[in-house]
């Protein structure tokens, strides 16, 4: 376990690269808001959390794996790592932030990025 990064992982530098040749600038893992959102825009008040699928619990086939060992404790430590995830973006969400989170699963296909667009375009709300 101590080689699974937080930080940096394949999905996330991939949205980062695709991003910055959108031209679009950010910041990253900003310390000061909840979370530390993997990519921070600023001026835009948005982030980007870039979750894997079988940490955050998505409804895919990576997410809906059971552990095989210790079930208990990863059980206990997936539903916390989801009810902390909701709480961030609940306090994000209230201090005016939008907030958009792209799956590990969806970075292996090509339709996150237009929902990433869409996102960052100042003209258009998403919730």
């Amino acid at each position: 376990m101590a080689r699974v990064k937080s930080r940096d992982t394949k999905p996330e530098m991939l949205v980062r690269r695709t991003v910055h040749s959108w031209g679009y600038r950010y910041r990253l893992h900003a310390s000061d808001l909840p979370g530390k959102p993997d990519i921070v825009f600023r001026p835009r008040r948005r982030v980007i959390f870039v979750h894997g699928c079988y940490w955050h619990g998505h409804s895919c086939k990576y997410g809906i794996a059971q552990p095989k060992t210790n079930r208990e404790f990863w059980e206990a430590k997936l539903l916390a790592n989801r009810v902390r995830d909701a709480r961030v973006q609940r306090l994000l969400r209230s201090e005016g932030w939008k907030v958009l989170i792209v799956w590990e699963c969806e970075t292996k296909k090509s339709s996150w990025q237009q929902r990433t667009r869409r996102f960052l375009d100042l003209t258009t709300e998403i919730d």
